[in-house]
């Protein structure tokens, strides 16, 4: 093993640690708690170490958003490959898509509510926001008809984003989520 293998090996470590670090933080005690000093004293590192990996705080913010849709396409694509018909795909799809963002808050909001340094909807964003989008619209597919796939997904996202955020705002009430959720279901797949 060359001392250069070792090096980047050791600081694609840091990154992950970094972000993990500021991923657990943000989930305690939300965003403004993220600072790069806190974070530096977590991770044990000077904060110019922190910024040789990263730029600032938006840059952190925005690798953990990549790192939260690559895990939120995992997710999507467990429940969408699990279900036996193109039905229960899409509600599958959509529960776990809820269920991720109740169990993430904090990171729910950095890949979809915080401003961050990320180009989404082009050609150049990053592949873990393509694939979570791609399961979205895989999941969308057989629903399109005539229909351009990409803007029924982003309507069909924009739906599930609107019930995740009007139901943590306390706009909705959470005893009527499976109530809404199969009603915006039964209209969409009818």
């Amino acid at each position: 093993m060359s001392i250069q293998s070792r090096r980047e090996r050791e600081r694609a470590q840091r990154e992950k640690l970094i972000i993990a670090a500021a991923r657990e933080l943000a989930e305690a005690e939300g965003w403004e708690a993220v600072t790069t000093r806190r974070l530096a004293e977590r991770v044990e590192y000077s904060q110019p170490v922190l910024y040789s990996h990263f730029k600032g705080k938006e840059a952190i913010m925005a690798a953990v958003a990549v790192e939260g849709c690559a895990d939120l396409a995992v997710d999507l694509r467990a429940a969408r490959t699990a279900a036996p018909d193109a039905r229960r795909a899409i509600a599958g799809v959509s529960a776990a898509y809820m269920a991720f963002a109740d169990r993430h808050p904090a990171l729910y909001d950095v890949m979809f509510s915080q401003i961050v340094p990320l180009p989404f909807a082009t050609p150049e964003a990053p592949p873990a926001l393509q694939a979570a989008f791609g399961e979205l619209a895989e999941a969308v597919r057989p629903y399109s008809g005539g229909d351009s796939l990409g803007a029924l997904t982003e309507t069909f996202w924009a739906a599930l984003h609107g019930l995740v955020t009007l139901m943590r705002g306390g706009r909705l009430p959470r005893e009527h989520h499976e109530l809404r959720l199969g009603l915006f279901l039964a209209r969409f797949t009818d």
